[in-house]
């Protein structure tokens, strides 16, 4: 064999240990990748899937913990008092007639802080017990005989502009009293830091469902608390946000301050015993027995009933429970449906 020969022989043994080397080391290192890949699929696989937390009372998502303690403020709606602060940001409204033909908010706040809320009024007993379905700090100023007693008794926890009058409520100058008593929710967690209550809560949620509705067409809404002005309630849907805006006397309700339009997904209008107790028109209301309603949710109508459950006004369909689309809830209390019409 020629020297030629030998050298050829040598390089192609080398390039071909060289090659299968290459090839050996690049199957280690794809052994090693696919090695850690498959670990991580496992462990993606044995990690907890973490559920996104819902305000209870909305229904809606939040990154935060949503266990604050319902806040439960008593609102005028007296004319002298419209445009009021802080109801766009409730969660839950009741309106309820007091004494007469108007009516006052109860609004539950939880998911939302609003800067200033009022003008605040005060207490009845029947508002009192739509609060502790919710186990909430009851805020008024000033309180019925009733009330008085269930306050004073220590059924709920709460706060009374009769004693932090110029503290932690503040008179309004562009208002007459009863009219201008505002708190801001900065001054309603003071409150409560004073006299020991708790903010924290782990609240019930609302049954809340995202199935698409079955019902009439319901594009407007009108309640007539009596026949004049003042007193005649309207929700007029508006298909592009798909949800009811509210008119007091031909007046939308927006906020004071910032002009915000008060939005709502779910109207129920549930009819309820009226009862005139004493000669200066107070009224026992009767929130145990149950009842018809109705129930308007993104522009159409459901005939139901209701149930106080747990201290709270649900809806039911033949004697199932239903739920309400998530957002903002108003219940209107009224003595007949009869005053009830839509369109």
């Amino acid at each position: 064999m020629t020297i030629l020969k030998r050298w050829f022989i040598v390089v192609c043994s080398l390039f071909l240990l060289i090659g299968s080397g290459c090839t050996r080391a690049e199957k280690e290192r794809a052994a090693k990748e696919e090695a850690v890949d498959q670990q991580t699929k496992v462990e993606q696989e044995e990690a907890p899937v973490r559920k996104p937390s819902v305000f209870p009372l909305t229904g809606i998502e939040t990154e935060q913990k949503p266990n604050h303690r319902v806040v439960a403020v008593m609102i005028n709606n007296h004319p002298k008092a419209r445009p009021q602060s802080g109801l766009p940001k409730a969660d839950i409204v009741y309106e309820v007639l007091a004494e007469g033909d108007v009516t006052r908010f109860l609004a539950l706040y939880q998911s939302e802080k609003p800067k200033k809320i009022g003008p605040v009024r005060s207490a009845r007993d029947y508002y009192i017990q739509l609060s502790k379905g919710y186990d909430a700090l009851y805020i008024c100023h000033g309180w019925s005989p009733e009330a008085k007693e269930m306050l004073e008794s220590g059924e709920v926890d709460y706060l009374n502009g009769l004693f932090y009058d110029g503290t932690l409520f503040q008179r309004a100058s562009f208002r007459k009293a009863p009219h201008n008593s505002y708190i801001t929710f900065t001054n309603i967690e003071k409150g409560a830091q004073q006299q020991g209550f708790s903010l924290e809560d782990e609240i019930e949620p609302l049954p809340f469902f995202t199935s698409e509705l079955q019902g009439v067409a319901a594009q407007q809404i009108n309640i007539s608390y009596s026949k004049r002005s003042y007193a005649q309630v309207q929700y007029k849907y508006d298909d592009a946000q798909q949800k009811y805006a509210r008119y007091s006397g031909g007046e939308q309700t927006i906020d004071y301050d910032t002009e915000q339009p008060v939005l709502i997904d779910n109207v129920f209008i549930v009819e309820m015993e009226h009862t005139i107790v004493d000669e200066t028109g107070r009224r026992d209301i009767d929130l145990i027995s149950g009842g018809k309603g109705y129930l308007f949710q993104k522009g159409v109508v459901r005939e139901v009933e209701w149930k106080n459950v747990e201290g709270r006004i649900l809806p039911y369909e033949n004697g199932i429970p239903i739920g309400f689309v998530p957002g903002k809830t108003w219940i209107n209390i009224v003595p007949k449906l009869s005053i009830v019409h839509y369109q």
